[in-house]
């Protein structure tokens, strides 16, 4: 049985959050403070032009068990996520976004989960966005669900916990990570949504929205759709 270094591993996509550093940080520290998990701290900046890369790599010289890894260029979440989870050192991995809109909280709703299933994902139940994001955000989980026969209703939500070994299943292709949940289940995994509080953005734009999403999400739907009909499942008769 493999062994951790770590209860946790939070691993966060970095992308112009410059203003929203020192909070996030000091956010996740304070609800960690005192309780029984160990962890490290996992950013990962995703080509930023604002001063976050120089930003987390001086936070990884300040704090032991915050870590820093730096792309090139932009290259996106998917990619950020995947190489964050192959430094991960942690018996469960917890993903957020830097914006601070999911409180690092929130996380101890999701943790007693694990138990009985292996990924836990937030479900934004009172969405603090604006009208174009809430908008392509249910187009989104719409065409998803529609087009793959889930029911997840916010796989978009950044707030997720998993098991270690279920990252193994997330595939290094880009847009991946708006299908955790799915390729999960594809693999014989057990997922579960919980409710999580949703906070307006403070500092930043968001990165994303419904020209930047809806094609390329909906051929990596197709895509998602393809491996669940190919996957290949067997069983091995115990002798």
């Amino acid at each position: 049985m493999k062994e951790f270094r770590y209860d946790l591993s939070i691993v966060v996509p970095i992308f112009n959050e410059i203003d929203n550093l020192d909070l996030l940080t000091n956010r996740i520290i304070e609800v960690l403070y005192d309780r029984e998990f160990n962890y490290q701290i996992i950013y990962v900046d995703d080509g930023s032009t604002d001063g976050s890369s120089e930003k987390i790599n001086n936070l990884s010289k300040k704090i032991d068990n915050l870590f820093s890894i730096h792309f090139i260029e932009n290259t996106g979440q998917s990619a950020a996520f995947f190489a964050g989870f192959e430094k991960a050192e942690g018996k469960y991995i917890v993903t957020l976004d830097a914006d601070l809109q999911v409180d690092p909280e929130d996380m101890f709703k999701l943790i007693p989960h694990l138990d009985k299933y292996d990924i836990v994902i937030g479900m934004r139940s009172d969405r603090n966005d604006g009208f174009k994001k809430k908008i392509s955000s249910l187009i989104g989980n719409g065409v998803r669900n529609f087009i793959t026969g889930e029911e997840v209703a916010d796989t978009g939500c950044p707030l997720k916990v998993f098991k270690n070994e279920v990252s193994r299943c997330f595939y290094p292709f880009e847009g991946m990570h708006r299908f955790y949940p799915t390729l999960a289940k594809i693999n014989g995994y057990k997922v579960k949504e919980i409710p999580v509080s949703h906070y307006p953005r403070k500092y930043g734009n968001s990165k994303y929205g419904i020209k930047n999403r809806i094609w390329k999400g909906l051929l990596d739907t197709f895509a998602v759709l393809w491996m669940k009909k190919r996957i290949i499942n067997y069983r091995i008769r115990e002798e």
